[in-house]
Parts: C-alpha cells; sequence; structure tokens
C-alpha cells in the first residue's frame, strides 16, 4: 500500500482548516507519532492522523487565527 505524502497532507488541512503549515506540520507529527506508538498494522495510521488533525483544529480554532 502506498502511503500519503505528509507534506501534501499538512497541506491540505492547512487550506481546509485557515491554519498556519507550520501549526498543522507540528499538531500531525505529535498525532501521528501517538498512533504509531500503539498501532499494530501502520497502513491506516496516517489516514487517522489525518482526521484527528481535522477534527482537532476544526473543534478548538478560531477561523481568524492564521497570519
Amino acid at each position: 500500500m502506498s502511503q500519503p505524502d505528509a507534506t501534501q497532507i499538512v497541506h491540505d488541512i492547512a487550506a481546509e482548516t485557515n491554519t498556519p503549515e507550520e501549526t498543522v506540520a507540528r499538531i500531525y507529527a505529535d498525532t501521528l507519532n501517538s498512533y504509531r506508538s500503539d498501532a499494530r498494522i501502520l497502513d491506516y495510521v496516517p489516514l487517522f492522523t489525518a482526521r484527528k488533525v481535522r477534527e482537532t483544529l476544526r473543534h478548538h480554532h478560531t477561523p481568524n487565527q492564521r497570519k
């Protein structure tokens, strides 16, 4: 199974949530590391990570925080 490009995922999430890419990259990396530490099968970890980051940013982020 081909793994998605983390850079593209971060870029897409940043655009969707109007959040700086640096912020999304940090949240994505932290979430990915957390999921990887508990995962026995890694195939879908990037997908679950992207979903969690989007959810986190949608629920804990105000629309005008982008610089």
